[in-house]
């Protein structure tokens, strides 16, 4: 993806009217972030990156206090000289009971309409049918807690953009390096065209592809697999350990969201996979347990664990949760920084304007990103503009990786949320519905649920 300017502070105030109460946190210039490229002062070692799956921000932190969200949308109308922008009540339901919606780019494109933010409800379904009020919702706070919990007692942030306004696969491509660029002018965007989404596709597989001035050529992209440069080359060079906690691509659903099926290096060489791709995700809680925790870890849920629409299941926030109490409880609290994000926007409605749009698909939508660590201040609230090359750049600062220059290079990162100069904060376990013993007994979830 092409590199775009980073953030400015007057950008992030013109991005909407933020709500009262919490710590607000604004963006700093580089040379006076409290963690720059090259500090030693940093205490954090551990990192560990939890990707949860399809959810925009104001779906499930429309009425936290202190952050930018609303319980009332704005819906078009009409066709032609009767077009118009009406006001529509955000429906409030249940973690269990949303459909699967279209988040495809143009079903981004659609919602955005040139910025109006006023057409979520225009995005076709299938044929001579759209979403209608489907996206105008929010999920009771009652049925995701943990995360509200989690929110109030460390950081949130209500201004995080997605990379593109796209799909999973490339989401998690994103969450790995930055962008999908595969040349000077073309990124990968949406989903390849067949199951799974990596080197081990089907033969014939293609991917889709957007180029400069936004050209959108579904399914003619290349094969799924990859060869561009990811954070595992960056964190090998420097002999950073490093896992991928993620269901198996045999025969789990959450496969299709594992990010190195498409990268070859990983992929293609069964050192590497079998070093660093840590099958069941529930293994993370077995080498905390075992003082195995590597210094970089990413966690990818089993299907019914991802906050997925579709999968009918309510356990995405106790295994979050459960995630958080394991580091809590062990010797790496005091040296671990836990952000938990989600991928995509999942063609939910939000209030909020994206940035300047670059020519390669993005910034999309906004996602909820919660932080967790023992320097993060209590019910702190960052309104800095970030994307997921923020996550990016934080990593790669972590262990003065040098950086990927995808937007890693033109985003703010997101360690002006620590306080590191400050005493490290006690842990308070994390109330959840379902134990960590229900997660590790519990088989793998079947059939993953089409992301389109």
């Amino acid at each position: 993806m092409l590199a775009r300017p980073a953030p400015t502070l007057a950008l992030a105030a013109s991005l909407g009217v933020t709500g009262c109460g919490g710590h607000a946190v604004t963006a700093l210039p580089e040379s006076s972030s409290p963690f720059a490229a090259h500090s030693a002062a940093t205490p954090i070692t551990h990192i560990v990156l939890v990707i949860q799956e399809n959810r925009s921000f104001n779906d499930f932190f429309a009425t936290f206090p202190g952050v930018t969200g609303t319980t009332t949308g704005k819906m078009r109308t009409g066709t032609g000289s009767k077009a118009k922008t009406e006001p529509i009540s955000l429906k409030r339901v249940s973690l269990l009971s949303s459909d699967s919606l279209n988040h495809t780019y143009p079903a981004y494109k659609t919602a955005y309409r040139d910025g109006n933010m006023d057409a979520f409800n225009l995005i076709e379904r299938g044929t001579g049918k759209t979403e209608g009020s489907a996206p105008y919702q929010y999920v009771d706070p009652q049925q995701i807690q943990p995360y509200w919990t989690l929110a109030s007692q460390y950081a949130i942030a209500d201004k995080l953009f997605q990379t593109q306004g796209s799909e999973s696969f490339t989401a998690h491509q994103d969450l790995i390096r930055g962008d999908t660029r595969i040349g000077p002018k073309r990124s990968i965007i949406d989903i390849p065209t067949h199951f799974p989404w990596g080197c081990n596709a089907p033969p014939g597989t293609a991917t889709s592809v957007i180029s400069n001035g936004l050209v959108y050529e579904r399914d003619k992209g290349p094969y799924p697999c990859f060869s561009y440069t990811t954070l595992a080359d960056l964190l090998d060079s420097k002999k950073v350990s490093w896992k991928y906690y993620t269901p198996s691509w045999r025969n789990s659903a959450g496969a299709q969201w594992s990010a190195f099926l498409a990268v070859s290096a990983i992929f293609k060489n069964k050192d590497e996979w079998n070093a660093h791709v840590s099958t069941p995700p529930t293994n993370f809680f077995t080498d905390v347990a075992n003082d195995a925790l590597p210094a970089m870890s990413w966690v990818i849920p089993d299907g019914m664990d991802s906050d997925h629409p579709g999968y009918g299941s309510d356990t995405g926030p106790s295994w979050v949760a459960d995630i958080v109490n394991a580091i809590g409880d062990s010797r790496y609290w005091n040296s671990t920084a836990i952000v938990v994000t989600w991928d995509d926007w999942g063609g939910f409605y939000d209030p909020v304007k994206p940035p300047k749009l670059d020519d390669q698909g993005g910034p999309g939508f906004r996602v909820p990103m919660i932080v967790i660590s023992p320097y993060v201040p209590k019910n702190e609230i960052s309104h800095t503009v970030y994307e997921f090359g923020s996550i990016v750049r934080f990593i790669e600062d972590t262990w003065q990786l040098g950086r990927l220059g995808t937007t890693d290079a033109t985003t703010t990162s997101i360690a002006n949320i620590f306080r590191f100069g400050h005493r490290p904060r006690r842990f308070e376990k994390i109330p959840a519905t379902y134990s960590r013993s229900f997660f590790l007994r519990r088989p793998p979830s079947g059939v993953p649920v089409d992301d389109e």
